[in-house]
């Protein structure tokens, strides 16, 4: 299993009053090091959507474990624990790189759909792409 890592230097304006990461900016992590999964392929999400596919996010969850503060430095490990031809599950944990501990984790669950948004099936309808992702399983 391919298990991609992105660094995140928190900025001040992600933080909330108490001096920690508001907890909505961890979605943004989790897409930012997404991409940065996706592009290990040798794809990046545009690329996607220029051959008709898009990638709605469907479900997401992050249980949060301790708070992130002002230049934190984070690194997000990001893997594919489940891949259909219809659908992807991401995982993600996120590590503050000064004690290595764990400071929260998280899934996104996402479709792949036409301009119509209408359920594509990638193996059979753009294999190429379908097994791009499948490689990094």
């Amino acid at each position: 299993m391919y298990i991609n890592e992105t660094k995140i230097i928190v900025r001040y304006v992600e933080t909330d009053k108490m001096g920690i990461v508001h907890h909505s900016n961890y979605y943004v992590y989790f897409e930012e090091a997404r991409t940065q999964f996706i592009k290990k392929s040798g794809m990046s999400y545009s690329d996607m959507e220029q051959s008709g596919i898009m990638f709605p996010l469907v479900e997401s969850s992050c249980k949060y474990i301790q708070g992130a503060k002002y230049e934190d430095e984070l690194l997000i490990k990001t893997w594919i624990k489940e891949l259909t031809p219809v659908k992807a599950e991401f995982n993600y944990s996120v590590i503050r790189e000064k004690d290595q501990k764990e400071i929260a984790k998280g899934s996104t669950l996402h479709a792949f759909v036409d301009n119509d948004f209408k359920i594509v099936n990638l193996k059979k309808k753009h294999t190429e792409i379908f097994e791009k992702l499948q490689s990094l399983i």
